[in-house]
């Protein structure tokens, strides 16, 4: 497995909290996550103007541009990934808004094939969500929708030799592994599978083993992050990796006897100093144990226990 940071938890990602403006984004934070230790990073794309260096608007050349700058970062970027989903809505109940996410989502599959990655992360709608609370789809409609959508996406995906990966978000959908296998299953396609994020279920009051095992081979690729929550407290928050109660290394271990041996992608937010460090060490201690020595403790507790 290769060890691989988001884009958006690096200093210029989705909340850096003192990114200086004047700074090269991409010169910057590729040499950051070189220098921490990983192996590869994954480039988030987004609407002209957003933060960050890659949007629907880059022509090839910026995009063959971006991976040169990558490759001679000594780095790999296998994947990429759009939270377009979040603000214009592919199963809204506004056609008008369910057009423009499709075309901007075909734009993001081009845009990520130009920068020769092999997979793009699609969060496929949003029924209702603490991420969007103002979103209230039902949930056949939503069905309906998300089938007519892939459909057409898996279209461009399948002329561009591209992965179309639907990722486990708090989104109100596809929160059952029998039901996300199901619907991969029905489109028959090679270039259809799941981007599974391990921290996204527990929330769910879901154990990350099982639906790796349920989805076996449907998954394409993996984000990791912890999550903790007080239930009697009634409060909960995502963390920084070994920080939660994710049975991370029983999740490894699932992807092991899966077969998966590709992109495990920390997506860890907001930046702090030391977090590419710390993360990078966590993971690659996590994915890769045996470096560690016979004599070396585990990032994490084996059996949950804290």
């Amino acid at each position: 497995m290769l060890s691989c940071i988001s884009f958006w938890s690096t200093r210029h990602g989705i909340s850096p909290p003192d990114a200086p403006a004047d700074a090269d984004p991409l010169e910057t934070t590729l040499a950051a996550v070189a220098e921490a230790g990983f192996d590869g990073i994954e480039m988030c794309i987004g609407r002209p103007g957003e933060r960050g260096v890659f949007s629907t608007d880059d022509d090839a050349r910026r995009c063959a541009a971006i991976r040169q700058a990558i490759d001679d970062a000594g780095l790999v970027c296998e994947t990429a990934a759009s939270g377009m989903s979040w603000t214009s809505n592919p199963v809204s109940e506004d056609a008008d808004v369910r057009a423009a996410s499709l075309a901007e989502h075909e734009e993001a599959l081009r845009r990520a094939a130009d920068l020769g990655a092999e997979a793009l992360l699609y969060v496929p709608g949003v029924t209702t969500s603490p991420i969007s609370p103002g979103e209230r789809v039902r949930y056949d409609h939503a069905w309906r929708r998300v089938r007519e959508n892939v459909a057409r996406l898996l279209d461009t995906a399948e002329r561009l030799g591209i992965d179309l990966c639907l990722e486990n978000v708090w989104n109100g959908l596809f929160y059952s592994p029998l039901e996300l296998a199901a619907f991969v299953d029905g489109f028959g396609s090679e270039r259809l599978g799941v981007y599974l994020d391990v921290g996204n279920l527990p929330g769910l009051h879901q154990h990350p083993p099982h639906w790796i095992e349920i989805l076996d081979h449907r998954i394409r690729r993996v984000h990791v992050k912890d999550y903790a929550e007080s239930f009697g407290e009634g409060q909960y928050a995502f963390r920084e990796l070994t920080r939660g109660d994710v049975p991370l290394v029983e999740s490894v271990a699932a992807l092991r006897s899966i077969g998966y041996d590709r992109t495990v992608t920390a997506e860890i937010m907001p930046w702090r100093p030391g977090l590419l460090a710390d993360t990078a060490a966590s993971l690659r201690d996590l994915i890769h144990p045996e470096a560690q020595g016979p004599d070396a403790t585990t990032p994490q507790r084996m059996a949950g226990a804290r």
